[in-house]
């Protein structure tokens, strides 16, 4: 059963509809989350010279999930991300990356995630409906996740996990920087794949 999942009781009959009977299990989980950076992950896969893969993740974020249990598309998610933190495991490409060819930090520091909707996709699969603003440039996205389950970790805090991702085009966010190869193409795809991994700890 499903983050949100519920079960009915007695089959309805032609004048009175069955009432919904929350999972009280489920139903717990309700809440606000804060998003443990320390155990969570924001990453990116790009191709490279048309051959190959360039991962990387940025490692300075913050958010908070909000459940709802009984009606999730009541639930909501709130993430900020620091340009500066880019990490893909070379420090001149970081620096290209943070400098204004592409997501110019300085002048625009953070990236934000701001959710309006979610709905449930079947067993534990969730899209998450939202706007993602990078550079001043706000256009819509959706991510779609898998729930994880939830624990109690040995400080005695309560824990959701996540996984997931998205796919976008960067230059709908004006991440437009290129270089022609001599053998045809470009130096990176316009297509960036997105993964989300998530570990939260209720505090309210």
């Amino acid at each position: 059963m499903g983050l949100f999942g519920r079960k009915n009781s007695s089959p309805a009959t032609l004048d009175t509809a069955a009432p919904v009977e929350v999972d009280p299990a489920l139903a717990a989980l309700s809440g606000t989350y804060t998003i443990d950076p320390a155990h969570s992950s924001i990453g990116f896969t790009v191709r490279h010279a048309m051959v190959t893969n360039v991962r990387g993740s940025f490692t300075d974020h913050e958010g908070t999930l909000t459940l709802d249990g009984s009606n999730p598309g009541a639930s909501s998610a709130s993430i900020d991300v620091k340009i500066a933190s880019i990490d893909t495991g070379i420090a001149d490409r970081d620096g290209h990356l943070r400098s204004g060819d592409f997501f110019d930090a300085e002048q625009f520091p953070v990236m934000s995630f701001r959710s309006t909707g979610a709905k449930e996709l079947g067993g534990d699969k969730y899209r998450i409906i939202g706007d993602l603003t990078i550079k001043d440039v706000t256009r819509p996205l959706s991510i779609d996740l898998e729930f994880n389950g939830s624990a109690t970790d040995p400080y005695g805090n309560q824990r959701i996990g996540f996984e997931g991702g998205a796919e976008i085009l960067r230059s709908d966010w004006g991440l437009t920087w290129n270089a022609a190869l001599e053998t045809g193409g470009v130096m990176v795809s316009d297509k960036v794949k997105l993964t989300f991994d998530i570990s939260a700890i209720k505090s309210a």
